[in-house]
């Protein structure tokens, strides 16, 4: 035996059978040279009676000392009880992102998220998620990776914070699930959002409204007046089933596994929702149905909205519109007809109240239109009217 060195190792050439030359300085550690000449640094040990060999690097990439460092550490985990073998076999058959992004759509996605949200959660982990971190170790994933992903959706801001809050998300279930020890993600800040307002004035609404009466007989133009009446959300609205209506009551009780908040949620309906209902029952004998707004078969409700309310933006040329603006529109009458932010949000189902509180500045409308009465009794002059 001799030290090794680089010398040393360069000028042993190899043999027809696989031949290890030992460090004289540390035992166990050594060089093994393959008949194709391929050298690399290995270390003998014996770990719970077991005879053990380890490869640390290629002659290559490696110089003695450095290689030789490594083998002290080894062995101090050895005798810790550690087998570096066995820590290498489990690091290569942990699970990658690609492994997480398949567990959380079936562990967490398919029981507790509604069809239209977990979609959008596969639709984010194919093109953003998977291609850029899906082979990476799940604990191996720095934040530092976040972030690069994060950045290169920077163009989208709204897009790269879904993606960030997913990401989340995943990496919370990983530390649960005992996949690694932190989330990479916390910290990493979101971009600012524009925040969109948009609800229809008095005018629009009269616009709209006399636009869906032109389609009396349809049941998307119903459906959309049903949205309008009720400041309910499209998927309720549409999976709404007629065991959920006390129409004697006034009420429709929107069943837990329809709503967000995943409770019942208990709404009182206006004559005018109720006229839509009665509409319903009528163009529903023909064909009975479980669902109050069924689709072409009566077994499954309508899946969509978005052709019917394109042709309606067509036809009254309302601009930058949206159907979940209906529920901005419902809540934002409200709040400016007076009634409080916390009926309001009752109204609308919202579980906290700063969901509500964006509604806010709009509260003051009939306090401004009480003190403008004071003003209309002075006239211009300054005189009383």
């Amino acid at each position: 035996m001799a030290k090794l060195t680089k010398k040393l190792i360069e000028a042993t050439t190899a043999s027809p059978k696989d031949q290890i030359i030992f460090d004289d300085e540390l035992p166990r550690f050594g060089v093994r040279i393959k008949p194709s000449g391929a050298k690399s640094y290995v270390l003998r040990y014996r770990v719970h009676g077991r005879s053990r060999s380890y490869t640390i690097a290629p002659c290559s990439v490696m110089v003695p000392d450095t290689a030789r460092k490594r083998a002290r550490e080894l062995l101090g985990d050895i005798e810790r009880g550690h087998d570096p073998a066995e820590v290498r076999q489990s690091k290569r058959n942990a699970p990658t992102v690609d492994m997480l992004a398949a567990d959380y759509i079936e562990r967490h996605a398919m029981p507790n998220k509604r069809e239209r949200s977990r979609k959008a959660d596969e639709a984010m982990l194919e093109l953003h998620i998977r291609p850029a971190l899906g082979k990476i170790k799940v604990a191996d994933v720095s934040r530092r990776d976040i972030e690069k992903l994060h950045i290169s959706l920077q163009d989208t801001p709204y897009q790269a914070n879904r993606v960030l809050a997913l990401l989340s998300k995943m990496f919370s279930l990983a530390v649960a699930w005992g996949w690694r020890a932190d989330n990479p993600v916390r910290g990493v800040p979101k971009y600012q959002e524009e925040k969109r307002e948009r609800w229809l004035d008095d005018k629009e609404l009269a616009i709209l409204m006399a636009a869906l009466e032109e389609h009396s007989e349809s049941a998307s133009a119903a459906a959309i007046r049903f949205l309008i009446l009720t400041g309910a959300r499209r998927s309720e609205v549409l999976n709404a089933e007629w065991n959920q209506f006390d129409l004697e009551r006034a009420v429709w009780i929107k069943s837990s596994h329809h709503t967000k908040q995943k409770k019942a949620h208990y709404v009182p309906l206006s004559p005018a929702a109720l006229e839509v209902l009665h509409g319903r029952q009528i163009a529903n004998q023909a064909q009975p149905s479980l669902f109050v707004f069924p689709g072409r078969g009566t077994d499954k409700p309508q899946q969509e909205l978005k052709k019917f309310w394109n042709k309606i933006l067509t036809e009254t040329k309302l601009k930058n519109l949206r159907l979940h603006d209906l529920r901005h529109t419902y809540a934002s009458h409200l709040v400016s007809s007076g009634v409080s932010l916390p009926i309001v949000g009752q109204l609308l189902g919202h579980t906290q109240s700063q969901t509500t509180h964006r509604y806010a500045h709009l509260a003051d409308a009939p306090l401004r239109q009480a003190t403008a009465l004071m003003g209309n009794k002075f006239s211009q002059k300054g005189n009383p009217a």
